[in-house]
């Protein structure tokens, strides 16, 4: 086993020890409403996701009655989330693609599902493993991070750090793995205001050249915070005088 292996092993038996439930974060009843939520997901918190969920779900619960509506309806319901607008149009449309095309049913193929409007392989990933049970492992900006900070990829991407966390994880595993560490991430591992040394992981796993690198980040975003808080005040000030 190499190095590597080993370091991926490790890993999972933490993460399997911390967070052995693995439900999906998004609340929803069948795959369509999965598939909306994780489209609302996007550049969003799971949370604000389903504070607007169960209003858009008791006026449109499937395909057939959310292809009914034009997108100004929709974004009543969602219009706290960001980029709304462009959600809206994508979820009227791939809902009226579902009944066009697949009888309003999800269907159960990554291809068919990266065609429709609003949904990217990441999305697909999210729908073909938490709705259906096919292993997928669908890889977003905080996997990504781990992923990094961790020392299993060096992949600039998402799609080759999929990759890399494949090879590395059994495929009866891919599943459960990526929603362990998105809830270790929010848990354990956050990207700001982290301490590796009492990081279950990243004590032993983050190297020191990453640890200054962060350092380094978060002492230049302190000083353009403290730059733009100066600057606030100072504009402030001038327009009292």
């Amino acid at each position: 086993m190499t190095e590597l292996a080993k370091r991926a092993a490790r890993i999972h038996q933490i993460l399997d020890e911390l967070h052995p439930e693995t439900s999906s974060p998004l609340d929803h009843a069948t795959p369509y409403q999965l598939l909306v939520a994780t489209i609302l997901s996007a550049q969003c918190t799971d949370a604000r996701v389903n504070m607007v969920t169960p209003a858009l779900f008791a006026a449109a619960p499937d395909a057939q009655r959310m292809a009914k509506l034009a997108p100004k309806q929709v974004l009543k319901f969602i219009k706290t989330l960001g980029l709304a607008k462009g959600k809206a149009k994508n979820l009227v449309a791939m809902s009226k693609d579902l009944v066009a095309k697949h009888g309003g049913n999800v269907p159960q193929d990554f291809a068919a599902l990266e065609e429709l409007a609003g949904v990217g392989h990441k999305t697909a990933g999210v729908v073909m493993a938490q709705a259906f049970g096919v292993p997928a492992f669908p890889v977003d900006t905080h996997i990504h991070r781990l992923a990094h900070r961790w020392g299993l990829s060096r992949a600039r991407n998402v799609v080759e750090v999929e990759r890399d966390l494949k090879a590395l994880f059994p495929e009866d595993r891919w599943n459960a793995l990526h929603l362990q560490i998105i809830y270790f991430g929010r848990a354990q591992c956050p990207a700001r205001a982290h301490d590796p040394e009492t990081c279950p992981i990243c004590s032993w796993a983050m190297s020191g050249a990453k640890r200054n690198a962060e350092d380094r980040q978060r002492a230049a975003e302190l000083r353009a915070r403290k730059k733009t808080v100066k600057a606030n005040k100072a504009a402030a000030a001038k327009a009292k005088r």
